[in-house]
């Protein structure tokens, strides 16, 4: 099953972000349950949490070359709107 890509995607409170996809859905997605993984640990500072990207073909979005959450994430584990 293909999920939808993600269009826009900001901030809306804490670890919280709000994702625009492109069917013209939303869903909100807490990262705080991924702090204690390993691989998720640098956004722990939340300085770089802030300064994510969204990837070009909208499947994720990304803050490093090691550090990203895919559409399917967020699709399935987010909270629809």
């Amino acid at each position: 099953m293909l999920y939808p890509k993600i269009t826009s995607a900001e901030i809306i409170e804490n670890y919280t972000i709000l994702v625009h996809f492109s069917n013209h859905q939303a869903r909100k997605y807490n990262c705080e349950n991924l702090l204690e993984k390993t691989m998720f640990s640098s956004l722990k500072n939340y300085a770089f949490f802030k300064n994510f990207q969204l990837d070009p073909s909208g499947s994720g979005i990304v803050w490093n070359d090691e550090v990203d959450i895919s559409e399917y994430e967020i699709w399935i584990n987010g909270i629809e709107l």
